[in-house]
């Protein structure tokens, strides 16, 4: 099947504080490249009472004309964080074809029509619309989780959805990762929901819960999290701070990866380094001492609770303009492990990415830490997951297989306590 490529979008942005967006500018197809430009109109709000900001300053500065690409990227990376990932591109090819299951080339449609086919509640501040002058939201009805949940196991079979249950799953279009997951509304919060996967081969939606509630427990900075059931399946519940209510509507915080902040793209992001995102926060982040104190904990514990897949897209910053800030952790999640050895998906020191203690005594310094310091924080880090591991296992309802199979293989791996 031949899909037409879309030409162009206008990119829609809500400002600080507003709950109505505004067009900020326009891509455009080029030769295999999206090139962006401002609109007039938003380069001359700069006297306006809450003027324009840039997309992402360094890389779309705000001025008039096509705005260069950074060296090595087809678009700019700010705005590919706002497009759909694995998930959503695979619910978007169903709906626009139907083509079957896990297997299906996601490259078939192109950028541009992946932005302007997914919805529009998607994480940041961004939208994209064919009109440069009226904005219209891709919404969804509300739907229930267990509509959700058949929508998800539906694209996971490759079996094309009913216009029931395509509207079911079309929030979760927007968001990015791998697995099954929605975007979803329970009175004034918002959240992502995410879904067991037919492939698991043990409980991740709860493996999830722990982790991020056993950081919330040990002192990190991380989004809220619950779990529900639905037919008979748990759903983890993953509270969006990019969101605040305000009157009848919603504010939404602008966001970039730290794939962006790196200058990478997805090709590229195996060179992406804790080193080279630890300077950025020195010289670029509100308060930078305390947040790389941050960033350095949940970089250990990441690595004691067996979560491999840290890459630069789970790591991200509010943008509000002029500085940025780190967001709270929103991705901790353990992964299937069969051996001891292993390694985060981020360099640690160097080319050096093993997950154990050694690794990260040897980069404490790019974090303004002694190794004293950083000893501490191990040790403050795996006392906490050893004293909450039960509770936190039974306010999830964790079955003892589960538990064994977790249990110094995913959490306290003895590989991670090396030094």
């Amino acid at each position: 099947m031949i899909f037409r490529g879309e030409k162009e979008a206008f990119v829609w942005i809500w400002l600080p504080g507003e709950t109505e967006p505004v067009v900020a500018g326009r891509l455009e197809a080029d030769r295999g490249n999206i090139l962006f430009n401002y609109g007039k109109s938003y380069l001359d709000r700069a006297k306006d009472s809450n003027p324009a900001i840039a997309l992402y300053d360094p890389e779309l500065p705000l001025r008039a004309g096509r705005l260069p690409l950074p060296e090595g990227l087809t678009m700019p990376g700010c705005i590919r964080d706002a497009s759909p990932d694995a998930w959503g591109r695979r619910v978007i090819m169903n709906r626009k074809s139907g083509l079957k299951g896990p297997g299906v080339d996601t490259a078939e449609l192109d950028e541009l029509t992946y932005l302007l086919e997914s919805g529009s509640d998607r994480i940041g501040a961004l939208d994209f619309q064919r009109s440069p002058t009226e904005y219209v939201p891709r919404t969804a009805n509300h739907a229930g989780m267990e509509e959700l949940m058949e929508s998800a196991r539906r694209v996971e079979k490759g079996v094309p959805l009913s216009p029931e249950l395509d509207q079911a799953l079309f929030h979760g279009t927007s968001i990015g990762g791998a697995r099954p997951k929605a975007l979803i509304r329970d009175s004034n919060k918002k959240y992502v929901a995410k879904f067991s996967s037919g492939t698991d081969l043990y409980n991740i939606v709860k493996a999830e819960f722990i982790a991020m509630r056993l950081a919330e427990r040990a002192g990190l900075n991380v989004a809220p999290v619950k779990l529900k059931k639905a037919a008979n399946k748990d759903i983890l519940l993953i509270e969006r701070f990019d969101r605040e209510p305000k009157g009848d509507g919603w504010t939404r915080k602008a966001m970039v990866s730290a794939l962006t902040l790196l200058g990478l793209d997805d090709m590229m992001a195996r060179y992406a380094s804790y080193e080279t995102l630890s300077e950025i926060i020195r010289h670029r982040f509100t308060d930078p001492k305390q947040t790389l104190i941050e960033l350095f904990s949940r970089l250990v514990f990441n690595i004691l609770c067996g979560n491999t897949d840290d890459h630069a897209r789970n790591h991200a910053a509010f943008w509000d303009g002029k500085a940025l800030t780190l967001t709270p952790a929103y991705d901790i999640c353990p992964q299937g492990r069969t051996g001891n050895v292993a390694s985060q998906a981020m360099l640690i020191s160097g080319n050096n990415n093993l997950s154990r203690l050694g690794t990260c005594l040897e980069t404490a310094h790019n974090f303004l830490l002694s190794g004293e310091e950083a000893r501490e924080i191990f040790g403050s880090l795996t006392a906490a997951i050893e004293q909450n591991w039960d509770p936190v296992c039974e306010e999830a309802g964790l079955t003892e297989v589960d538990k064994n199979l977790l249990w110094r293989r995913q959490f306290l791996n003895p590989y991670s306590l090396e030094p």
